[in-house]
């Protein structure tokens, strides 16, 4: 598990210290507080040390890989002009330094880069092995319309796609989960499947389609909540949100009604319970309130932790705890809270 992800002139991010729990983090902003920088950072070092490992005839991690590979990933997934313009923005020169820390130290990486970087990131602690567990980012953007043959025209044509849509539609794409552990892929699924009213199919053409009781129908035509419950369905009947590994969701509750919310939360808590870190990017109230539900329900409690960002001057902030009341006054969150005082007001 990822312990620690300590920040120094990244993006927004003057300096942060971020300790993660072990099996839910919820980290809350407005637009533009770098939420989803901090996803993709920590999955691109995750994807980095999970690809480079999974190769054939891997051997022990080395500078020489790791110093253009990291680069590779983080470029691949911000798609910056260059590396270093990933670094915080300020006048004259300015280092960026990135350092990781699990529970297993032999996994710990310390690198960074500076603004006039391109290609590669410097290594001041190299980890010892690779990671064995396989991350995974779900973006806004639900991925199953674009699925067919979107892998072979990325890996063969310039896209300016994110590369964790490539990395997504290549799981997406994955065998289903046979053998022992289709109880439980069956148990997480049945909730899903019976808020979509179907289960998901795909085809040997790589088309994706919603199978229910009136047959089949092909994606597109699906409503785009319902898509998004499908990419998640999928990759659980494949294993890849199964036991280990972790999962990054971006805002998962855009394009979903309250009812499909409150099924997301329940299903996001049941696999942080079932062994996947579990980091979420939102900034919905109503998200939030519906997983501190589920999380109250639950007869042992998940070791969580809550991220609070906010701008100050010109740089962002991370307060962070146990619980949503840790984090500070958040502006979106309160206006939510605002919205509901005026409204109740418009009766008196």
């Amino acid at each position: 598990m990822l312990n620690r992800l300590e920040i120094k002139n990244f993006t927004v991010f003057a300096e942060a210290d971020l300790r993660f729990g072990k099996q839910l983090n919820l980290i809350v902003g407005e637009n533009g507080a770098g939420k989803t920088h901090l996803l993709k950072l920590a999955y691109a070092l995750l994807a980095t040390s999970w690809e480079e490992g999974s190769k054939p005839h891997a051997t022990a991690p080395t500078k020489t890989v790791l110093q253009a590979s990291i680069a590779e990933k983080l470029t691949g997934v911000f798609r910056p002009e260059a590396l270093g313009r990933l670094a915080r923005r300020k006048q004259g020169r300015e280092r960026c330094d990135i350092q990781f820390a699990f529970d297993q130290p032999d996994l710990d990486i310390n690198f960074g880069f500076a603004t006039n970087s391109k290609s590669e990131v410097s290594i001041a602690q190299l980890p010892e092995q690779w990671l064995n567990a396989a991350p995974c980012y779900l973006p806004t953007r639900e991925l199953l319309t674009i699925y067919p043959n979107f892998l072979a025209v990325y890996d063969n044509h310039y896209l300016e796609f994110e590369e964790t849509w490539r990395d997504t539609c290549r799981l997406l794409g994955g065998l289903l989960q046979r053998g022992p552990k289709e109880a439980r892929v069956r148990e997480l699924l049945e909730p899903l499947e019976a808020a979509m009213q179907g289960s998901m199919e795909l085809d040997r053409n790589g088309r994706f389609y919603l199978r229910n009781a009136s047959g089949r129908m092909e994606i597109p035509l699906v409503a785009e909540g319902l898509r998004k419950l499908g990419m998640l369905a999928r990759l659980i009947a494949t294993g890849a949100l199964l036991d280990q590994g972790y999962l990054f969701w971006d805002e998962p509750e855009a394009n979903l009604n309250p009812r499909l919310i409150r099924q997301i939360a329940r299903t996001i808590v049941e696999l942080s319970e079932n062994g996947i870190q579990v980091f979420i990017a939102t900034h919905s109230l109503f998200l939030l309130r519906e997983l501190e539900i589920v999380l109250a329900e639950r007869p042992s409690s998940l070791d969580t932790r809550f991220f609070g960002l906010q701008r100050l001057d010109n740089s962002v902030t991370v307060q962070q705890g146990p619980s949503l009341y840790d984090i500070g006054d958040i502006t979106v969150l309160e206006e939510s809270l605002l919205q509901s005082d005026r409204y109740l007001a418009m009766g008196d």
